[in-house]
């Protein structure tokens, strides 16, 4: 009897998907007279099909593939840059390089793209910077971005801004880093810039001013999208403890 209304139900709900959802009408027919085998055919058809196509589903794939090869990506953009030798497959393996850790090696291969045409390229400057940054290198680093600025003075990175405010804090730059913090916190395409400006704050005695930095970011927070709470989330709990 159980397994009677658990086949009703499973065929109900699958009738109900197909009619909400548009799809051929013969499935209707398929389900109802061939109960769960229809059911199956009606999943392995038009069911999983969907889920290995969403968004989610390819992030959870990347993310396993990952854990299983860590190196996966990095072995494949090696090869790309080593086959086609472009700057565009160089910048991919020097990222990906920078994602492992392996900064110098990033570094040099940033710096073998630097040619002709991509001789003074902001993003391969700015992926230089990341890496120095990276290896512990902030004045390298700032030093890369103050020649970036110079040779490309219309580029606007907002990532670049922010790596700029981070080196000068590394650097023991305080007051300057205060002050590009200062225009990032209400600029910046996320709550990391406004945070970090709130924790330097505080480090430096100035603890009302980082409340209200904190207190202002969760304000407009607060009415903000939720995918954008969701997207910020360990900011923003951050900027909650700093309140």
């Amino acid at each position: 009897m159980a397994y009677l209304i658990l086949s009703i139900l499973v065929q109900v709900i699958l009738i109900i998907h197909v009619i909400k959802t548009g799809r051929n009408q013969i499935w209707i027919w398929v389900l109802a007279l061939l109960s769960i085998p229809g059911a199956i055919a009606y999943i392995v058809v038009e069911l999983l099909p969907d889920v290995f196509r969403s968004r989610t589903a390819q992030r959870t794939a990347r993310g396993f593939k990952k854990a299983i090869d860590p190196t996966a990506d990095l072995r494949r953009y090696e090869n790309e840059a080593r086959v086609t030798g472009n700057v565009a497959t160089k910048q991919r393996y020097a990222e990906e390089l920078t994602r492992q850790g392996r900064y110098d090696d990033a570094i040099e291969q940033f710096k073998q793209a630097l040619t002709g045409l991509y001789e003074h390229d902001p993003n391969l400057m700015l992926g230089i910077a990341r890496a120095q940054f990276g290896k512990g290198d902030p004045a390298g680093a700032r030093a890369t971005l103050d020649d970036l600025i110079r040779l490309n003075p219309d580029f606007r990175s907002p990532d670049g801004h922010l790596l700029y405010a981070r080196s000068l804090e590394s650097e023991g730059n305080i007051d300057k880093a205060i002050e590009e913090y200062r225009v990032l916190a209400t600029s910046y395409p996320g709550a990391e810039a406004a945070v970090r400006y709130a924790q330097l704050l505080k480090s430096q005695g100035r603890s009302d001013e980082a409340r209200k930095v904190a207190r202002d970011l969760l304000e407009q927070a607060r009415i903000a999208p939720a995918h954008y709470r969701r997207a910020q989330k360990s900011w923003l709990d951050a900027a909650q403890r700093l309140a």
